[in-house]
């Protein structure tokens, strides 16, 4: 019983890594996993305690469970058997084609990673390009909106920095499960972004497939209460403008929208503004027809020559961040008063009206949303500045260049826009509007010190004054 017993080396190896991954899958993974999961557990609880919208279980739940739920929903088995009917594939083959739509669309929510990795790089990111502000909040109205609600944001679409900015800033109420475009399905940064709740959108997709899946996806999301952030114009501003309404994630999230229910679905309008958004000439060229397209080698230089001009300023002392960035909260639009609101029209459920009908009172009520959206959109330095400067029909000086600015901003306000005053002083946020342009070479100050627009930048100009354009105007002189 006690002699030794001899058996081949490879035979000893295979046997000793065979007992060290059991130690390691019977042991050491289980006690890992307890203890990962018991400071999870706890960063839950704490977040809990001081969020306005907690972290809901559907969040929490393992992501393959949710990939069955989706796939095995009644309605994606039922758009699945139409495909295969359709197209004459067998059952299966459209099956693994929804199963492969749901994988691509469930998200994989990491609480730790929102909160500990993600927080902490929206925010860094944020601070070290902009001087981010938060606006103007309607407390009263927020206050009233039921704990239990599924909360959706809403908001214009300027910039990709919006992901980053409506995160960080929003991080202190709620957990935000985005809706991306396909631009970041991209290693690593795909993983990051699922990982933060985010689910991908293939915006221009018309596979019927695919759309169900989506919209099942969507109704099981809302249907829990996991706050959402759309962007209800589908894309970035291509000239600085408020863009229409795309209904199709609205429609969406209320298709199977009880108003008598339990869980209310409320939208929450965001305006967002920037005095310079990174994007922006990658955009007036992209809206521009007749421009030529450049590859991905142009791009690359343009980036690289972007960051060594800033760099550059950086170390000559003369970088002043990209201005300002801020964000505006407005009043919530509940689903359940709007259509009771609305009833003479839409009969107050969704659900009982056909395709077309259902799609007029959805546009309707996203007609409103991005009609609270535009109200709340901010006043910047540089969209005030730029308005007056393509405005003028002549070269200004500084005192009347701030004078037509101060007339604008009376006019503004008298009509209830939200103008962000930098340090509350009129003057300097007309000083910093004057100093970003004249640095970016869009203004031009003469010997003689008379402001211009420079004759090539008008575009330019014109996309940054158009953030604004949408704002009515009062005469308070008049008034």
């Amino acid at each position: 019983m006690t002699e030794p017993v001899s058996v081949p080396l490879w035979l000893f190896a295979a046997l000793a890594v065979f007992a060290a991954w059991s130690l390691i899958d019977r042991l050491l993974i289980p006690s890992g996993r307890w203890f990962l999961r018991r400071r999870v557990n706890r960063l839950i609880d704490s977040v809990n305690r001081r969020l306005r919208i907690e972290i809901k279980p559907f969040q929490l739940t393992r992501r393959q469970v949710l990939v069955d739920r989706l796939v095995y929903d009644p309605q994606v088995v039922a758009a699945a058997n139409e495909k295969a009917k359709a197209e004459n594939i067998p059952r299966e083959v459209a099956m693994t084609e929804a199963y492969r739509y749901a994988r691509e669309i469930v998200p994989a929510f990491n609480a730790y990673i929102y909160f500990r990795v993600g927080y902490a790089l929206a925010r860094a990111l944020a601070r070290a390009l902009y001087r981010v502000r938060l606006g103007y909040v309607d407390d009263l109205a927020h206050a009233q909106v039921p704990s239990d609600a599924t909360i959706v944001f809403v908001m214009n679409h300027r910039s990709n920095m919006d992901y980053v900015l409506v995160a960080f800033l929003a991080a202190e109420r709620t957990a935000l499960s985005y809706a991306v475009g396909e631009w970041a399905r991209i290693w690593p940064l795909q993983q990051l972004i699922r990982s933060m709740g985010a689910y991908f959108v293939r915006r221009n997709s018309n596979n019927p497939l695919y759309r169900r899946v989506l919209e099942r996806y969507v109704h099981m999301a809302t249907e829990a209460g996991v706050a959402q952030a759309m962007y209800p114009e589908g894309g970035l501003t291509k000239d600085g403008k408020l863009r229409p309404p795309r209904l199709g994630l609205v429609d969406y999230a209320l298709k199977s929208f009880d108003p008598q229910g339990a869980r209310d679905v409320v939208f929450v309008p965001v305006g967002i503004n920037y005095d310079r958004v990174l994007e922006d000439r990658t955009q007036l060229r992209a809206g521009d027809a007749e421009a030529p397209r450049l590859g991905a080698g142009f791009a690359f230089k343009t980036t690289m020559r972007f960051v060594a001009r800033n760099i550059g300023q950086m170390l000559r002392g003369r970088w002043y961040s990209f201005g300002y960035a801020c964000v505006n909260f407005g009043t919530p639009i509940s689903a359940r008063e709007w259509l009771a609101r609305t009833t003479d029209r839409f009969g107050g459920d969704l659900r009982k009206l056909d395709k077309d009908q259902r799609f007029e009172a959805v546009g309707a009520l996203a007609a409103d949303i991005m009609d609270g959206i535009g109200k709340v959109v901010p006043v910047l330095s540089v969209s005030l500045v730029s308005t007056v400067l393509l405005e003028a029909d002549e070269p200004l000086d500084e005192l009347e260049l701030k004078g037509r600015c101060a007339d604008l901003m009376d006019d503004l306000g008298a009509a209830g826009a939200k103008i962000y005053l930098p340090r509350g002083d009129r003057d300097y946020a007309i000083h910093v509007g004057l100093r970003m342009l004249t640095l970016r070479r869009l203004a031009a100050v003469s010997e003689d010190g008379l402001y211009t627009a420079v004759a090539a930048q008008r575009s330019l100009l014109a996309y940054y004054a158009n953030s604004i354009a949408h704002l009515p105007r009062i005469d308070s002189k008049a008034a």
